[in-house]
């Protein structure tokens, strides 16, 4: 597992998220938001990159609170 605090826009991100783990999921969820913190603190705005992955990680939970 990645322990990585964040997860920038050039590092990898799973093509499917289905086959996460719900662990590595909650790791992968942290890492985009720290990420997405970090640029609104330095750049005063997301990249677009992060803000996707975020908008994906938190339809992948709203999917799996419905199973």
């Amino acid at each position: 597992m990645n322990d990585k605090l964040h997860l920038t826009p050039d590092d990898q991100f799973p093509e499917d998220l289905e086959k996460v783990t719900d662990q590595e999921l909650q790791v992968l969820d942290s890492q985009v938001q720290r990420q997405l913190d970090h640029e609104m603190v330095v750049d005063g705005e997301s990249d677009r990159e992060t803000e996707f992955r975020h908008y994906e990680l938190d339809e992948e939970f709203s999917d799996r609170d419905k199973r």
